[in-house]
């Protein structure tokens, strides 16, 4: 770039995506005169989903703003809870996300997920069609201008990263109502019209059960119950009250 100089300085939990040298406060940036502001942005590493309110010399302006020599540039961070309108809050995992997209189902959000990788460009068009935020690691793939909403997964933790999200989006949570599987709806099931996916054990030390209504699996509340209970018990307390329950989970 060869243009007009500005002087940027980004909120210190998005210093991450930028140069060492541009994580220490204000530094100059030499724009070409004709790029947005958004680009620019971009261009120095922060994808747009995470940057919030953009400020020039205090004053709120669009992302297609195109920056004048001296101004000052504030990249903030997205406010939370971060309100996605439009259509309802339903979420799309990117192949590396798995163990994310199955404690989300557990507490009975919407997060549709693939275990093949089927590239950015299917991703973010399947975003588009289904109006899904996207969620990722990837910084290129969250730059595509075709995705209909998304979001940074800052930790590689499950923990963590499950807590961001309840955090930044506060979706409304049911535990035990979604398949973890397939993202199903999850309904009463008798034991005697599942008792041919059982086995003997199980049979015979369990009576309560549910079902998957898309893929058929069935669900009950197994030896791991106890570790899944502490996740749906820890993001209920922090979070929200839970929904009533459709029935018990493995």
């Amino acid at each position: 770039m060869n243009g007009p100089e500005i002087h940027l300085e980004v909120d210190p939990e998005l210093r991450l995506f930028v140069a060492h040298e541009r994580r220490n406060g204000r530094t100059a940036v030499i724009t070409d005169g004709a790029s947005t502001l958004g680009h620019v942005v971009e261009s120095l590493g922060v994808p747009l989903t995470e940057a919030g309110q953009l400020l020039v010399d205090g004053r709120p302006v669009p992302a297609s703003h195109i920056p004048g020599a001296g101004e000052l540039v504030e990249v903030r961070a997205v406010a939370r809870p971060q309100r996605i309108e439009g259509a309802p809050l339903r979420f799309l995992l990117d192949v590396h996300l798995g163990t994310l997209a199955r404690r989300l189902r557990l507490l009975g959000v919407d997060a549709a997920y693939e275990s093949a990788d089927l590239g950015d460009p299917a991703l973010a068009a399947l975003s588009a069609r289904e109006q899904r935020v996207l969620l990722s690691r990837d910084r290129g793939l969250l730059r595509r201008r075709e995705i209909w909403a998304g979001a940074y997964i800052y930790s590689d933790r499950p923990d963590d990263q499950l807590r961001d999200v309840l955090e930044r989006f506060a979706p409304v949570l049911a535990p035990w109502s979604r398949c973890t599987a397939c993202n199903g709806q999850l309904a009463e099931a008798d034991k005697d019209s599942v008792s041919g996916q059982l086995e003997h054990g199980t049979q015979r030390s369990y009576d309560v059960f549910a079902q998957c209504v898309e893929c058929g699996r069935v669900y009950w509340r197994g030896a791991h119950h106890a570790h899944l209970e502490k996740i749906v018990a820890s993001a209920v307390h922090e979070f929200g009250d839970a929904s009533d329950q459709a029935g018990p989970v493995v």
